[in-house]
């Protein structure tokens, strides 16, 4: 395909989770058809019924540390057959969470809470969600659930986030992506108080991140994992040419400047970019980010270059039993005889969001309970 009728996507959409077991918990429906799940109430909105479920910054130099206060361990993880194990990083990172929510609950009894919105019935949309819920009650940090039809009007939206918003229990909100057609996405998402924006894309937050000597509250969970496997695999940025294939404002945008931040010499690849192959194949490390199966291959890979493929493209396989399987931005098995490192699809990115998340969230209930 030549590279000027490559199609750029935001490759934000969570394909992977049909991938995904789907777990659906009993339901009730309420008049307005919205779902209850019937675990104890905290504070509802208007209208509303509320899921909860719980179980037993200084200066930014690295995405690592934005307002972040975990205890890490100082050993570096070793690149093991030129592969960056998301899972493996996020496992660690989700014990430590899980020791720091169990001291703050210890010290001052307090447990953090992640407040999720949903609307519709996005297979998709719920497995991930279902996952985000797995792993909050895997460290211990409750969750709180409204889950509105997909004809539920924009008000209905806005009041829930509104009781989140006030709600001293819920120190996260999340409104899960993509909303129906007939809702302001960027209405909504403004109306997330920015101390609770624990995905980061409010417009406040995303602005400090762009500015010197300003901080964000929050950094976007699935830039904020890349950054964050690079340091946990000690792998240098400092000087080093990155190149970012995709300017989302979910993941390319904010990724480069992450990346300039830590003082990277930063080029950003886009639909319109000119011979993109050649710009790629200067880059120490490459984050692809644009939701188009395989477009990097490995001839555009310069040789020793750490790879960061943030896409998940479903594709067609007869050999599975769901008819197809998942892959990334880059061609991996030819990328992978170029580069020193890269990451897997899956396996990679993709866990390392949620660990951000749950990060970001701690982070939160920190800040706000002042605790240390």
């Amino acid at each position: 395909m030549a590279a000027a009728s490559m199609v750029f996507t935001d490759c934000s959409s969570p394909a992977a989770a049909r991938l995904l077991q789907r777990t659906t918990p009993l339901l009730l429906r309420t008049a307005q058809n919205a779902v209850v799940f019937p675990r104890r109430l905290l504070n509802p909105p208007r209208s509303l019924s509320i899921h909860s479920s719980s179980s037993s910054p200084s200066q930014l130099s690295s995405a690592s540390i934005v307002n972040e206060k975990l205890e890490k361990s100082d050993t570096k993880l070793e690149i093991v057959n030129k592969r960056l194990d998301g899972k493996k990083v996020a496992e660690k990172i989700r014990g430590e969470i899980a020791e720091e929510v169990l001291r703050m609950k210890d010290a001052i009894g307090v447990v953090p809470g992640l407040a999720v919105i949903l609307v519709g019935d996005r297979e998709e949309s719920a497995t991930y969600v279902s996952k985000k819920k797995e792993a909050c009650e895997f460290v211990g940090i409750t969750s709180f659930e409204v889950h509105l039809p997909e004809n539920a009007t924009e008000q209905q939206v806005l009041e829930a986030i509104s009781g989140f918003n006030e709600d001293p229990a819920v120190h996260g909100i999340l409104v899960q992506l993509p909303l129906p057609r007939h809702m302001d996405e960027q209405n909504i998402l403004n109306a997330v108080s920015i101390e609770k924006d624990v995905d980061g894309f409010h417009p406040l937050n995303i602005g400090c991140l762009a500015m010197r000597g300003r901080e964000p509250f929050f950094v976007p969970c699935t830039p904020k994992g890349c950054i964050e496997l690079l340091h946990r695999y000690d792998i240098p940025i400092k000087g080093k040419r990155a190149v970012v294939i995709g300017r989302s404002n979910i993941v390319g945008m904010p990724v480069a400047l992450l990346l300039q931040r830590e003082d990277a010499t930063v080029s950003i690849v886009h639909s319109r970019t000119k011979n993109p192959e050649e710009l790629i194949k200067q880059a120490d490390i490459v984050i692809a980010a644009v939701g188009q199966a395989n477009m990097v291959k490995g001839s555009w890979v310069k040789p020793g270059a750490v790879v960061i493929d943030v896409g998940i493209n479903p594709i067609e396989d007869k050999t599975k039993r769901s008819g197809f399987r998942l892959v990334g931005d880059v061609c991996y098995k030819e990328a992978k005889e170029i580069a020193s490192a890269i990451t897997p699809v899956p396996g990679g990115v993709g866990p390392m969001t949620i660990a951000m998340l749950l990060t970001n969230t701690l982070i939160s209930a920190k800040r706000i309970h002042n605790f240390q």
